[in-house]
């Protein structure tokens, strides 16, 4: 008798470990996490992006709020991980940012998201230069006429200069400082109208400093 009752009293307490950890596994089904993953270059030095800023936000569905989730500071490899709930929401935002270097601003869908494995994402950004513009008319006319069209350099961004065609009428002295990618040629074309004076010159803007394009005319 006392065997039965001690085999009955085994038995509900296992029942009661086996209900508890079934209630345990239902009430986690369907959470996971993202796990978000990846490299930030730095492409002028061929290096990881050390030092950098990096912000990770979700955008909500229908309102749009933007709400930050964490942010990393890039070790020597530039290398990142994030790992956050699954939610449902429009999508993610990474953004990537250091003093002296474009920054990175990149969308990521939910939809092309997975649980199942990390989601690899490598970025990659390059410092910045300035070209200076200098153009010196050394013997000024009243019908002088000098031209010039940006050729070669970096396009749109707020920085940037236009690449539009610029007139010059009697102008004794003009400059004017544009952005461009570090390591990278900017040139530009120019005429002197009325003369047979036109060619096109160009420089390599270098990192963190303002390379001089100079016309004499």
């Amino acid at each position: 008798m006392k065997n039965k009752i001690a085999l009955r009293f085994i038995f509900a307490i296992l029942i009661v470990i086996f209900l508890t950890q079934l209630s345990s596994s239902s009430c986690s089904k369907g959470v996971a996490n993202f796990v978000l993953s990846g490299t930030i270059t730095d492409v002028t030095f061929s290096q990881g992006h050390a030092g950098a800023v990096l912000k990770l936000s979700k955008v909500m569905i229908a309102t749009g709020e933007e709400i930050l989730l964490e942010t990393k500071t890039l070790g020597t490899d530039g290398s990142y991980e994030f790992t956050f709930p699954r939610e449902k929401v429009e999508k993610y935002i990474i953004r990537v940012v250091k003093p002296l270097y474009f920054d990175v601003v990149k969308e990521i869908q939910f939809s092309s998201l997975t649980v199942m494995e990390p989601n690899i994402r490598n970025y990659s950004t390059k410092a910045k230069s300035w070209v200076e513009l200098r153009f010196v008319n050394t013997s000024v006319a009243t019908n002088d006429h000098f031209r010039f069209i940006k050729f070669q350099g970096l396009e749109g961004c707020d920085e940037c200069c236009t690449a539009e065609q610029v007139d010059l009428y009697a102008v004794p002295y003009y400059s004017r400082t544009c952005i461009n990618e570090a390591l990278s040629t900017y040139s530009i074309y120019y005429q002197v109208i009325g003369t047979t004076t036109q060619d096109i010159v160009e420089v390599i803007t270098q990192p963190f400093d303002t390379t001089l394009l100079l016309v004499n005319y």
